[in-house]
């Protein structure tokens, strides 16, 4: 007792005016980048911080724009430096260094300047700057130029105003600081498909990325066309009006699948502006056919894309990934009552003027009313079965984040593992983190599952349990992973069981792709080691300079499957310093084409294919002798 008393004792006096830290506006950044950009990342996943630092800076372009002044952004990414160049209105030039370091400073409380700004925090381009290794911003207004530099968030060179004859707008140069973000790497297919949204929100702007031209005249439609990449059912429903704009269609996929934008701002997981939308299409559609149609059927192969402009948005975070607001402006309209009215107006008076595309409508809500029923029972039988062996196979071993959890900060981070084989499961599953990381075990190559129906997801047990541990069976509004780990060996079957399981995904699942939430997990080849350091190595290259710097004679292993991998060593490669490769499709690759080539039947082209890689494929085995 004595002792307990003495310890708290102790404590109180520890707790002195000494104990209270003050954090300058960088430090706290720096500290807490999680609070202001989301997830770090190494810029493999779309959704990474050097992704939410280009655009922070661009949005500040994006809104000189709206309010009607600078038609041309110019964005160079070469290696790590990123320069953002606009041609609006420039920063006042007394202002330049207070915009990009002191918090809450900004034009943007003013609703009367920026009426529906994408930020109203004035935190953007701050966390930029306190972010970054190196930043830069130039102002240009007026004829003269204000030029200040930054390391860390702090100045290092306030350059005094000074004649300028360049045009006006402002310039924006930053490095993304190596101390944060660790060894990073940007991938040019996600900051294009960031710019090509911008450019379908705001028609008539230019974007040059490294000098190639984005632009789009046709808005939300430009952006469905680009899209789709499969046989659509009507030609697409390009509606607007103020505030609003709305493109939809049905394709032959399964579930749904949205692009939902606030203010230009891609809201990657819906919110309020979204499930209105969602809620008008099947209220419209049962008033205009008259008919009580199941909102399932409705919505089945729906692709479409909605963007609002909403007076001071709240969003749930300061990633701005899902719009919270109810209103359209303060104690005005309800987000749900603007929406609905627009549609039940403007969708119904279109059906009726283009009887052509009504009709196409109703075949495709009547195909899959009879697809539903015709599943019904074996989608209950799949449920049972897929409970009963999911307690007994033990496939998955689930974590305790997830994705659709939005209240926990960690839900970027929720991550399934798919491994293939039982001593490469155990490994993950005692490495992993239980908090964020799931592991689900394969049992031996999934089927080839190119040209089947979605029947054969129930049917077969693997792919009915895979898609359970998912919960994706509705699309993706509840999918339960922001990152899924397809996590096979490096050998040829390895790659065979990626490539069905990508399948997999693409033919029955394709937004999981499309949207960014499939990777690959590299794992090391090699392992160097001495007596005083290991070194891990993922290409022949990393194994012959860890030779080079630990000397004479090291121990090198060669790692043939992930079942030689101890748990004490999977620590190393699924956590902080983890190695993922996207899944990405290309704009100009279809998913369809894609498919048929590599899972289809054997075709003179693949052969070709097959028979140039050949040496690839030789080299590797030659390398694991």
């Amino acid at each position: 007792m004595w002792a307990t008393k003495n310890f708290i004792e102790m404590a109180e006096q520890q707790y002195t005016e000494d104990s209270i830290k003050s954090l300058s506006w960088s430090e706290h950044i720096r500290l807490r980048p999680g609070m202001y950009i989301g997830k770090l990342g190494d810029g493999s996943s779309q959704d990474d911080g050097i992704y939410i630092l280009l655009k922070e800076v661009i949005d500040n372009c994006i809104d000189e724009y709206v309010m009607g002044h600078g038609k041309v952004i110019e964005v160079t990414v070469k290696d790590s430096l990123v320069k953002v160049r606009d041609y609006g209105r420039g920063i006042p030039l007394g202002k330049v260094i207070d915009c990009v370091s002191k918090i809450n400073t900004g034009a943007k409380y003013d609703s009367a300047v920026f009426k529906k700004s994408v930020g109203l925090n004035g935190v953007g381009t701050k966390a930029v700057n306190a972010l970054s290794s190196e930043f830069l911003v130039q102002s240009v207004r007026e004829g003269k130029k204000k030029v200040a530099e930054f390391e860390q968030g702090n100045i290092s060179t306030d350059h005094p105003v000074d004649e300028s004859g360049q045009r006006h707008g402002t310039l924006v140069k930053f490095t993304p600081d190596e101390a944060i973000f660790g060894k990073y790497h940007f991938i040019n297919e996600y900051i294009e498909n960031m710019l090509w949204n911008y450019a379908y929100l705001n028609t008539g702007l230019t974007i040059y990325f490294n000098g190639n031209k984005i632009k789009s005249e046709n808005g939300l439609k430009d952006l469905l066309e680009h899209k789709i990449d499969e046989e659509i059912q009507y030609p697409i429903i390009h509606l607007s009006g103020d505030d609003i704009e709305i493109a939809m269609t049905h394709g032959n996929g399964y579930g749904e699948d949205y692009y939902s934008f606030v203010n230009g701002q891609h809201t990657t997981m819906g919110g309020t502006h979204q499930g209105a939308f969602r809620e008008a299409v099947v209220k419209t559609i049962r008033d205009f056919y008259k008919k009580d149609f199941d909102a399932v059927d409705v919505r089945a192969s729906i692709i479409a894309a909605v963007s609002v402009k909403v007076i001071e948005p709240v969003f749930e975070s300061q990633t701005k990934t899902k719009l919270g607001s109810q209103y359209m402006e303060p104690d005005g309209q309800s987000v749900k009552a603007f929406v609905g009215d627009f549609m039940k107006t403007a969708l119904d008076n279109f059906l009726h003027k283009n009887e052509e595309v009504a009709n196409a409508l109703l075949k495709k809500i009547l195909q899959s009313e009879r697809e539903r029923k015709d599943m019904a029972g074996i989608k209950q039988l799949a449920k049972k079965r897929a409970k009963a062996a999911a307690v007994h196979n033990r496939k998955l071993r689930d974590c305790k984040v997830h994705y659709n959890d939005i209240k926990e900060e960690r839900r970027l981070e929720s991550t399934i593992f798919i491994t293939e084989g039982d001593s490469a499961s155990g490994s993950i599953t005692t490495a992993r983190d239980v908090a964020t990381q799931a592991v689900f075990s394969l049992k031996g190559k999934p089927l080839n599952c190119y040209g089947l129906t979605k029947k054969i997801v129930y049917e077969n047990e693997e792919f009915n349990l895979l898609q359970n541990a998912l919960n994706i069976e509705e699309g993706m509004d509840e999918l339960r992973y922001n990152n899924v780990v397809i996590a096979t060996d490096a050998d040829v079957d390895g790659m065979h069981i990626r490539l069905l399981l990508i399948t997999f995904f693409l033919q029955f699942f394709p937004d999981l792709v499309k949207k960014g939430h499939l990777y690959i997990l590299q794992t090391p080849l090699f392992r160097v080691r001495n007596k005083k350091e290991t070194i891990y190595c993922y290409s022949e290259e990393e194994k012959l300079e860890a030779m080079e710097k630990l000397g004479k004679n090291p121990e090198i292993t060669r790692f043939k499957g992930l079942g030689e991998i101890s748990p004490e060593e999977f620590k190393y490669f699924i956590g902080k310093d983890i190695r993922l490769d996207p899944v990405i499709i290309s704009k100009d690759d279809g998913v369809p084409q894609m498919l048929k080539f590599y899972m289809g039947k054997n075709t003179p082209d693949r052969q070709d294919f097959i028979i140039e890689n050949l040496k690839v494929e030789k080299d590797l085995v030659e390398d694991a002798a």
